[in-house]
């Protein structure tokens, strides 16, 4: 998978969990344990979805992906929290979803990283482009 194909997949991803989070805040907060109001949760998936979106329609660009890791970032907070204060006594599912946002962040930062390097070599190129037809 090259990293275009994987932003696409990481924008669909985030469209899918924002729709999730956004759709079903009470049963997020209630699986998660979060401690956070749903209105708190519809805000995440808002992010999600805007992050995906964003992805989908530039695909090549990093921005909108490094922006998707600054939301793994707040995402990791906030599970953090419920990690630390469990609502039922129980921390395996904000646990669980902690393991899986770093992992994902793992595929963001990979994805990020091939993307900017992907466009500093096309600006490059065309820079020296640009300099090997300028008139002398």
């Amino acid at each position: 998978m090259n990293d275009i194909q994987l932003a696409k997949a990481l924008g669909w991803f985030s469209i899918g969990l924002g729709a999730i989070e956004f759709l079903a805040p009470r049963r997020m907060r209630r699986e998660l344990g979060l401690r956070r109001s749903s209105a708190f949760v519809r805000a995440f998936g808002a992010r999600e979805i805007a992050a995906g979106a964003a992805i989908l329609t530039y695909p090549d660009a990093s921005g909108p992906v490094w922006a998707r890791i600054a939301g793994d970032a707040l995402d990791l907070l906030v599970l953090a929290e419920a990690v630390r204060s469990p609502r039922n006594g129980d921390r395996s599912a904000p646990t669980v979803a902690s393991l899986a946002v770093l992992g994902v962040t793992v595929l963001d930062v990979v994805c990020a990283v091939a993307l900017t390097r992907r466009n500093t070599a096309v600006r490059e190129a065309a820079q020296r482009a640009r300099i090997a037809h300028a008139p002398s």
